[in-house]
């Protein structure tokens, strides 16, 4: 047992912090500092430059709600398309998916999955070794401004827009998105606390409407994601995605023969319903 607390420092003039019962990793890089640490409510953390990016308690979370609503209200997903997402979370949650036929996973630096692998496999699990899993060491906004193949669903699981992230919340990705889906797909990002972090969630909505049909955002509550639910942006060139019928989704849940611990089709439709500061900040 140790008494150091480690900070939460990504809102200016707001903190939080967690005891570190155990550090088991911990890095200073020239521009960053990774510390993987043991907490004895969340389990293994991993913060990066101050900000939570995964724990082991509430990952699935997370994970569940980014990955099957985008899936469950596509109806017919076949190939998903993971930018960032290295510690295999998402890539584990979408190839539950047994109709899901192939899920690529771009990551840019290929040691956050070897870090991922060696202290993070309660949470990725066996993923990185399914067959339909194929493994990219790439730029996310890169390929998708040049890949030639098409997704029915894009999940964009990006840090904070901060730093290498900052690209990932720029409508120019958006746009490279838009042009990677199948007529019909969806995309789904990753766009903080609202309560905290307006800017962000107001910013990509807006280039989600100049761009898509169809631009929003749907909600959950993280206990680590602290200032309040979680917005994770929602575009589709099909309106009708976006208000699936919770009887055509509990019938989709079904069939799946999903393992979840968070997702049900009931908060999967209720999750649309934004709290009026949320559907005011987005118009």
């Amino acid at each position: 047992m140790t008494d150091r607390w480690i900070d939460e420092t990504l809102h200016p003039n707001f903190r939080t912090s967690f005891h570190a019962a155990r550090v088991l990793h911990e890095e200073r890089f020239e521009n960053q500092h990774l510390v993987l640490f043991e907490n004895e409510i969340f389990g293994r953390m991993l913060v990066l430059d101050g900000a939570i990016q995964t724990t082991e308690k509430d990952e699935f979370i997370y994970h569940e709600m980014l990955t099957h609503v985008p899936i469950l209200a596509h109806g017919a997903a076949r190939r998903v398309l993971i930018i960032g997402g290295g510690d295999g979370g998402m890539l584990e949650e979408a190839l539950k998916h047994r109709a899901v036929e192939r899920v690529v996973m771009v990551e840019i630096d290929p040691s956050v999955i070897a870090f991922s692998k060696r202290h993070l496999a309660s949470i990725c699990r066996d993923a990185f070794d399914d067959p339909r899993a194929q493994i990219v060491i790439a730029d996310g906004a890169r390929f998708v401004a040049e890949t030639p193949e098409r997704f029915d669903v894009v999940i964009v699981d990006s840090t904070d827009p901060v730093g290498p992230g900052a690209v990932l919340f720029t409508e120019a990705f958006y746009r490279g998105c838009h042009r990677v889906l199948t007529p019909g797909g969806v995309l789904v990002t990753q766009n903080g606390v609202p309560f905290l972090q307006g800017d962000e969630l107001v910013a990509s909505v807006a280039s989600f409407r100049r761009l898509f049909r169809d631009g929003s955002c749907y909600m959950a509550t993280i206990p680590t994601y602290t200032g309040g639910p979680m917005a994770f942006g929602w575009a589709s060139d099909d309106p009708t995605l976006r208000r699936i019928a919770p009887t055509t989704l509990a019938e989709r849940f079904r069939a799946a023969a999903l393992d979840t611990r968070y997702y049900t089709p009931e908060v999967h439709a209720a999750a649309f319903a934004l709290p009026r500061y949320v559907a005011d900040l987005i118009g």
